[in-house]
């Protein structure tokens, strides 16, 4: 059931020409006869929804529930009295006998009419309140016993009564007066109403309140505390009523403003159309209808549009206009809500991986898991991956290939050597010269926001005065908190959530440790000599070839060459140094084309000494002919490599020397190696005396290079070991590893660098800490193959088994 605002039909002027029948003025005595009928035992009752009805009151009500329409039907038919009852609960179609007042209103039916629309509509009067006592009938309709609801009443000639229905009177006059949406012939009925009981229940029925307040008031037995209650809601809403047409007045005041702006900025542009059109206004228009294209939020719509609007009225010859301007711009040519579709191709990707990098199986497999889920899902957050592992090794183009397999535009970002924080979020557009930071700009360049990016050399972040850019990566890399990413020249906020960013390094330990906590690290290895030649040949050649001009009939590389290459003139764990050896070598022959020289079309390795000069490998094993001379195994930012650890010893007082440029850890390494050699000296067959009676000297080659790391520790016993007991060191081994002061060998890291290294240097055998024995089963099978591993525990085990009982030739008698 749906009741008709009452208001509008009792206020309008068809009520006022007919003011007899829907605005009955009742007098006292009329009042009197009311109150004077019989209240009956048993009342059909029909709920109201949204309205309550007052004695006295006449009100339209539409009814549309089966129920209240058959109540009506009957009613009309016979006396037409029923009782009208409010709901607790407006919302409910279907309410039950708890869920309606217990105080409501006699009514009589004063018509009842058929609208247009098929609906039933009654215009009902009430007569006096009742209160329920027992409902009786459920079906057709409620039937209920009642009692009269009394009303208690002041007495005739109450002065303080009578002033305050005077009040009410007068405050319901100037709300109608001051309310825009209450008819002025309202008024009207207000002052004819002689009776103070029907005033108080006139202005009840149509004060603006909730049903439940109505409803209060309804149930309020004495008239004056009735009277009371409307009077502090009157004087409440003409409060709010005041308040909002002073807002309105100030509203209006500014808008008037405006429109006076508007006329004039109106009248400026006929003018200049009328002299041959304003440039600068025909820019505005254009970029409304890129507005009008673009996918942005509402939110940054209304930023654009208040930003144009103060582009437009500034002076052009403004040294500010340009700054305005240009941030007007960027906002247009940022690529908001735009998002290319991602490839879910995972064949496809997989061949594009292949075709473009050899190995790198983990990575590869990384980015068919995202896409995969991505497959399944539809949408995620991008993860953050960062590629880490030595130059060369093909992380950088990685990324380009990935950005082909997802579907993506491709951005790369150096951060090599970066110190502003202001070039990731931008300068504030008032200062001179302000610009994006170099992700908004880059994501300009892509023109999707959803480009995979990838972010090179991130642990060569640097920092100064001028802020910590790797402090500001922190929000840009973070999946939690990039879809609000904020830039100082932008100021709103940007979604990077879809962005697949990729960072790129060759260590980790300088990348910050909140920065690095949010990446997903994945190591990218170096490459064995295997993969290095399947490199160059699928790769690296033909891709030389092609840059240089060279017909492949032109030149050919006889059997072996390439490893020659691989052996001789590199040193590394990428393929970088490799690219150039064989750039140089199809160089050598376009020269030789170009000058007409004679030529074999295949080089051989006799032709390398020409092309590139003498062979400079020096990471060699180099024989165990001497005592005190070890192999050890180091890790640096550019891959495995081996050192020789060389101890001498002289007669002297047992000083400790150490030279090669050694770090402070490596120093401690070497002074508990001798320490414990000197405590288990027993175990070697040295008497203790000896040390007391010789100097000792370790020394590792190449002393420009520093060095620094405790894995050199089982080194560095074995070749004191080797130099006090003379004994020879076993052929083509080579170790690594952490020693303390109790004899145990811990772990070390960057071992299948230092693998590869021991293969390039022709070592057979690597000793290491049984803890590794994990880090050697994880590594590809391809890379160990050829050597052999000793796990030890101890330091006295290294020894023992790394040194022979043969002495090397013109041993010295160490006594």
């Amino acid at each position: 059931m749906t009741d008709i605002p009452h208001s509008e039909l009792l206020f309008s002027s068809e009520a006022i020409e007919n003011e007899t029948e829907l605005i009955p003025l009742i007098t006292a005595e009329d009042e009197e006869q009311m109150n004077a009928e019989v209240t009956p035992p048993e009342l059909p009752i029909l709920p109201l929804r949204n309205t309550v009805l007052f004695p006295g009151v006449v009100i339209p009500i539409t009814v549309g529930r089966d129920r209240s329409i058959r109540l009506i039907q009957d009613v009309y038919k016979g006396d037409r009295i029923l009782g009208v009852v409010s709901q607790v609960d407006g919302q409910l179609e279907e309410p039950r006998p708890e869920d309606l007042n217990r105080v409501g209103t006699i009514a009589q039916i004063i018509r009842m009419l058929r609208m247009p629309d098929g609906s039933t509509t009654v215009i009902i009067q009430g007569k006096k309140r009742f209160e329920i006592t027992e409902m009786v009938r459920v079906d057709p309709y409620f039937t209920a016993r009642v009692k009269e609801f009394g009303e208690v009443r002041p007495v005739k000639g109450d002065k303080e009564f009578d002033a305050l229905v005077s009040t009410l009177k007068d405050l319901a006059l100037d709300i109608i007066k001051q309310s825009p949406h209450i008819p002025t012939e309202a008024g009207f009925a207000i002052k004819n109403i002689d009776s103070p009981s029907f005033l108080i229940n006139f202005i009840s029925s149509n004060m603006n309140a909730e049903v439940a307040e109505k409803q209060r008031m309804l149930e309020v037995a004495d008239l004056r505390e009735r009277a009371q209650l409307l009077l502090a809601h009157l004087t409440r809403e003409l409060q709010l009523l005041q308040m909002k047409n002073e807002i309105q007045d100030k509203v209006r005041t500014e808008v008037d403003k405006q429109q006076r702006e508007y006329f004039l900025h109106q009248q400026m542009k006929t003018i200049q159309d009328e002299l041959g059109g304003n440039p600068i206004e025909q820019e505005m228009d254009e970029m409304r209808e890129q507005a009008a294209k673009k996918k942005w939020t509402k939110k940054v719509a209304e930023i654009f549009e208040k930003e144009l609007m103060k582009l437009q009225r500034m002076n052009p010859a403004g040294a500010e206009f340009s700054v305005q301007h240009n941030y007007v711009q960027l906002l247009l040519e940022l690529p908001w809500g735009e998002y290319s579709k991602d490839r879910f191709d995972l064949a496809k990707a997989q061949k594009i991986l292949d075709r473009d990098h050899f190995g790198l199986d983990k990575v590869k497999e990384r980015i068919i898991e995202h896409l995969a889920v991505l497959k399944l899902k539809g949408d995620m957050k991008a993860p953050i991956i960062c590629l880490y592992g030595p130059p060369g090794v093909g992380k950088t183009s990685l990324g380009k290939s990935m950005a082909e397999a997802l579907g993506r535009k491709y951005v790369r970002m150096s951060l090599g050597g970066l110190h502003d924080e202001a070039e990731v979020r931008g300068h504030r557009k008032t200062y001179i010269g302000a610009m994006p930071g170099r992700i908004i700009q880059s994501l300009k360049k892509a023109g999707t926001s959803n480009p995979l990016f990838v972010l090179d050399e991130i642990d060569k972040v640097g920092q100064s005065h001028q802020g910590d850019p790797a402090s500001a990566l922190l929000e840009v890399l973070d999946p939690e908190q990039n879809d609000h990413f904020y830039d100082n020249y932008v100021e709103i906020e940007y979604d990077l959530s879809r962005v697949m960013f990729i960072a790129t390094a060759n260590s980790l330990s300088s990348i910050h440790p909140a920065l690095r906590d949010r990446m997903e690290i994945i190591e990218v290895n170096g490459y064995t000599q295997e993969e290095k030649l399947q490199i160059a040949l699928r790769h690296l050649l033909p891709k030389q070839l092609k840059e240089n001009g060279i017909d492949g009939k032109q030149l050919k590389l006889a059997p072996g060459l390439l490893d020659a290459i691989i052996e001789q003139y590199t040193d590394e764990s990428g393929v970088r140094r490799l690219e150039k050896r064989i750039a140089k070598l199809v160089r050598y022959r376009a020269k030789q084309i170009a000058l007409n020289e004679k030529y074999k079309v295949t080089i051989t390795e006799e032709d390398l000494v020409k092309i590139y000069g003498p062979s400079h490998a020096r990471d060699k094993y180099q024989g165990n002919d001497v005592a005190g001379v070890v192999t050890g195994l180091a890790w640096t930012p550019t891959g495995g490599d081996i050192l020789f650890l060389e101890t001498s010893i002289t007669k002297g007082e047992g000083k400790l020397t150490l030279t090669g440029n050694l770090g402070d850890v490596m120093k401690e390494s070497a002074m508990i190696a001798l320490e414990y050699l000197k405590a288990h000296s027993d175990l070697l067959g040295i008497e203790q005396e000896v040390f007391k009676r010789w100097n000792v000297h370790l020394h590792v080659p190449e002393g420009a290079t520093p060095k620094d790391g405790p894995s050199a520790g089982i080194g560095m016993l074995t070749s004191m070991a080797s130099a006090f007991t003379q004994k020879k060191v076993r052929k083509f081994i080579a170790m690594t590893g952490e020693i303390t002061l109790r004899g145990r060998v811990l772990p070390v890291g960057g071992i299948k660098e230092k693998i590869l290294a021991a293969k390039r240097a022709g070592i057979k055998e690597i000793i290491l800490s049984v803890d590794n024995r994990k880090d050697i089963e994880d590594i590809d099978a391809r890379y160990v193959k050829g050597l052999r591993f000793t796990y030890v525990e101890q330091m006295i085990d290294v020894v023992e088994h790394a040194l022979l009982k043969e002495k090397v030739a013109n041993a010295m008698k160490v006594a």
